[in-house]
């Protein structure tokens, strides 16, 4: 297959390609509070600003953020590892943060002036995003108008702009339109609360409408741009090769990351408890040590090569590409397929990580405050996801190693 198959290699661990240890311990530290208010948070249905402020204050949103407004401008595969802690112990808290951050790297491809309208009236100002054209935008003097409802505006509530993606006239020729993200500020729209699911029903991922909405010009950026890294603020950051990147090799990593660190933490709660747990009675009789059960043995490794062959995954293909860019090579259709595959994959191998964990919970699984049941639910919600869903990701991948034009997001 690709140069990308055959040469794509873990990059030696520290500098930009990982999170500095004072970020590392900063999480570790708010691990504690993140796990024990996980409930909490699935019953908010959001994620409460404290807890966004303490990740602020670890420095996790500057990750991938421009030095020009404060940022740190490191690799995306920093920004997935570091999210791979915050999953461990609280699957909507990942997503939600995770995404954030990642959009920090997203506005950095718009037009400098929209940067500044953003980040020069307010530095800590996150965005949210509905990435589904789900309107037609209108031709106005000096920009567009903008009407609808975006579904699924992860962490909307702790957001103070938004990425909403429309239909827009093309500039070369505007009888034909093509995608493109809008950047709207919250005081434009208004947030309709319509998420009430099963899993990762913390990430508060409602639906904000918009009433005619004024956009200026430069507030756009279009798919074909962000998607081949051709962006306005690629050619503004030319010395920093990570905004060139295609954004679907490197935004979807920051959502599989949720599905891998969650089934870890979850192997790690299995662990813990199974450990020193003995039956109750019943088919398998009484006072019987769990971890004596070679089924029980057996789903523990299971899930561990699982998760970790998931992360490797994930931090292989990011580091790879990274480096690719970062050597003034082109990122080549092939080369986003295959991140795409590895992404899913990588999703996949998470669930069947939690489904060997969560299928020997017993009774006590059934609580929803059990842990490993809730990264079950949760890791399932990330496998809904149209850019991680196994069937159309791997066709894709197929479609294109059998010779056929591939169809699909990459």
């Amino acid at each position: 297959m690709s140069s990308f198959a055959e040469h794509a290699i873990l990059s030696p661990p520290g500098g930009t390609d990982a999170p500095s240890p004072p970020l590392v311990a900063a999480l570790r530290e708010l691990a504690p509070g993140l796990r024990a208010a996980a409930r909490e948070v699935e019953a908010a249905r959001r994620i409460p600003a404290a807890h966004m402020e303490r990740v602020r204050a670890t420095g996790f949103f500057d990750l991938v953020k421009p030095a020009a407004y404060g940022g740190a401008e490191q690799s995306f595969a920093a920004l997935v590892e570091a999210n791979l802690l915050l999953a461990q112990h609280c699957a909507s808290t990942a997503w939600v943060c995770g995404l954030l951050a990642a959009h920090q790297w997203l506005l950095a491809g718009f037009p400098a002036e929209a940067q500044h309208d953003v980040w020069g009236a307010d530095p800590d100002a996150l965005l949210c995003g509905s990435y589904a054209p789900a309107s037609r935008a209108q031709p106005a003097p000096g920009g567009l108008r903008l009407s609808g409802s975006w579904s699924f505006a992860s962490g909307c509530e702790n957001a103070r702009w938004a990425l909403c993606a429309a239909m827009v006239p093309c500039a070369d020729d505007p009888s034909r339109l093509e995608p493109a993200f809008l950047l709207v500020p919250a005081t434009d729209y208004r947030i309709v609360d319509t998420w009430d699911v099963v899993g990762l029903a913390g990430t508060g991922s409602k639906t904000l409408v918009l009433d005619d909405v004024y956009v200026p010009a430069h507030r756009l950026l279009t798919f074909a741009q962000t998607t081949s890294g051709d962006t306005p603020g690629a050619a503004h950051y030319r010395q920093v090769p990570g905004y060139r990147i295609p954004m679907l090799t490197v935004i979807p990593s920051c959502l599989a990351s949720v599905a891998v660190g969650a089934a870890q933490g979850a192997l790690d709660e299995y662990v813990a408890v199974t450990s020193g747990r003995v039956t109750r009675g019943a088919v398998a009789g009484a006072h019987q040590k769990m971890a004596e059960f070679a089924t029980v043995q057996l789903r523990v490794a299971e899930a561990a090569a699982s998760a970790d062959a998931a992360r490797e995954i994930l931090l292989r293909d990011l580091r790879w590409v990274t480096a690719r860019v970062g050597g003034g090579h082109a990122v080549t259709e092939e080369d986003r397929i295959v991140c795409r595959r590895g992404q899913s994959f990588a999703v996949s191998l998470a669930l069947r990580a939690i489904e060997a964990l969560n299928a020997s919970t017993g009774g006590a699984g059934l609580q929803m405050d059990n842990p490993v049941q809730r990264a079950w639910r949760d890791i399932n919600a990330v496998g809904r996801h149209i850019s991680m869903n196994w069937d159309a990701v791997g066709t894709m991948y197929g479609q294109m190693a059998l010779g056929l034009a591939p169809r699909g997001q990459y």
